[in-house]
């Protein structure tokens, strides 16, 4: 069975997308929150690669041209924000203002835990990213000295967290402005985060996408003077 899967060139993408839809049945059947799709499909991969003895790198060769759509989905996002453009150009000196905040609350948090847990500078600029899209932040991460491999783990974790608390804990502060809760999804959980943000309306999603580009570019900058620091 190991060598089947090994010698398979697509086995990786056959296991992701069937983890994946088996995790999208298992939140519509039970509803719960902490059900997200993304993350049963990432337990369900490393258990069956525990089990099989399949290594990650045969899988990761399988699973790699499911890569290359991470890109042109992130583009993607950009259609939801074309349809509400007016209310955009509405609200532009709010909408800066709050990704503005969302970035550098970011960097600040990390940069806080870092001297609270005596972090290295490698461990550090790690975790600056956490809050941009894996695309860029593999790339902030690989330039600054971090372990990508973590890094990509945290930003992953950071949006599903956002995927599974962000509506609960924008209705505790009474955040009920669509404007202000996208920005906030989008800025805090990249686009795993923004799914949330689409499943609770078209103005929500538009703003979270455009979060997600404006953070990422952002924090490209930031990432750089923060890393710095320590």
């Amino acid at each position: 069975m190991k060598e089947m899967f090994q010698n398979s060139v697509f086995f990786g993408v056959l296991i992701s997308l069937g983890a994946y839809f088996f995790g999208m049945w298992l939140k519509k059947k039970t509803g719960w929150a902490v059900m997200n799709p993304l993350l049963v499909s990432i337990i369900l991969i490393i258990c069956f690669l525990l089990i099989s003895g399949v290594s990650y790198k045969s899988y990761n060769t399988g699973a790699n041209c499911l890569s290359y759509l991470l890109t042109p989905a992130t583009i993607c996002l950009a259609v939801p924000l074309y349809q509400q453009v007016e209310l955009l150009k509405k609200n532009y000196k709010a909408v800066i203002a709050g990704i503005s905040a969302g970035v550098l609350s970011s960097l600040l948090s990390v940069l806080l835990l870092a001297l609270l847990f005596g972090f290295g500078h490698g461990a550090y600029v790690t975790f600056l990213p956490k809050s941009i899209t894996t695309a860029i932040g593999i790339s902030v991460s690989e330039e600054l000295g971090g372990f990508v491999s973590v890094t990509v783990v945290v930003i992953v974790v950071t949006g599903v967290l956002g995927n599974i608390f962000a509506e609960k804990f924008l209705k505790i502060l009474k955040i009920e402005e669509p404007i202000a809760k996208g920005v906030a999804i989008g800025s805090s959980s990249h686009a795993i985060g923004t799914a949330k943000a689409m499943e609770m309306g078209s103005v929500e999603g538009a703003m979270s996408g455009l979060s997600i580009v404006v953070c990422g570019i952002l924090t490209v900058i930031g990432a750089s003077v923060f890393a710095c620091f320590l």
